[in-house]
């Protein structure tokens, strides 16, 4: 099974191509000062070319879901929809912190993802590893860090990893309440893998957890500005 996945979550995006039989095959990741529309179809290309595939060659979709950028989202999953329509291939959509989470399987510590929401607030998730996966211990949601720290609480009793790109901003927060606890990801871990998308994706794939491409949507947490002022 040849999967190709998608990961626009954040401005450090990628794509990655994977086979369950022979693992990992190619990733491209970028941060650069484009958007994703700009340069996701000729990564794309590029990975395909050098790995002398065919979109056609693709058996599955997978796509990181959210939460994260808007636009980032919605370019990635109308991509994987316009691929999926054009050669019948099925999707599956993951979540973008479990992604995240999966820079670090086997930890013996909870894993605390953050990615930056704007308004003071972050994408967060806390997540413990548990035999072959990752258990949520909160579920996904948009908050302020202090407020995020109090309700970690109850869950901690040694250390914790922080990873991703809020907590590069809120790093002294974190520091001030969780003091010698809280273990920081190195940069190359500190963003959503589209290898990890993949991996992720074939396991959905083989038990046949494939997403309606028509009814499926970003999974965002909370409303647009858009949303917001056309509905006030």
């Amino acid at each position: 099974m040849k999967i190709l996945a998608i990961e626009t979550s954040t401005m450090l995006g990628g794509v990655a191509l994977m086979d369950d039989s022979s693992g990992l095959i190619a990733e491209v990741r970028l941060n650069v000062k484009s958007t994703h529309s700009e340069r996701l179809m000729t990564e794309i290309d590029h990975l395909l070319r050098q790995a002398g595939l065919k979109i056609s060659d693709i058996d599955v979709f997978a796509v990181a879901i959210g939460p994260g950028s808007f636009t980032g989202l919605r370019i990635g999953l109308s991509t994987v929809k316009g691929f999926s329509y054009a050669t019948g291939k099925p999707i599956v959509s993951v979540p973008t912190l479990e992604a995240l989470a999966w820079n670090f399987p086997y930890c013996r510590y909870p894993v605390c993802t953050m990615l930056d929401a704007r308004k003071k607030e972050v994408y967060t998730a806390l997540f413990k590893w548990d035999k072959e996966g990752f258990l949520r211990l909160i579920d996904e949601m948009s908050i302020k860090v202090d407020r995020l720290l109090e309700q970690m609480m109850p869950y901690i009793h040694g250390k914790v990893v922080f990873t991703g790109e809020g907590t590069l901003l809120y790093r002294d927060t974190i520091i001030e309440v969780m003091g010698e606890k809280a273990i920081f990801a190195p940069p190359e871990k500190m963003i959503p893998s589209p290898a990890n998308v993949a991996s992720i994706g074939i396991r959905k794939a083989t038990k046949e957890e494939f997403s309606e491409p028509v009814s499926l949507i970003p999974f965002y947490i909370r409303r647009s500005e858009a949303e917001i002022k056309n509905n006030a």
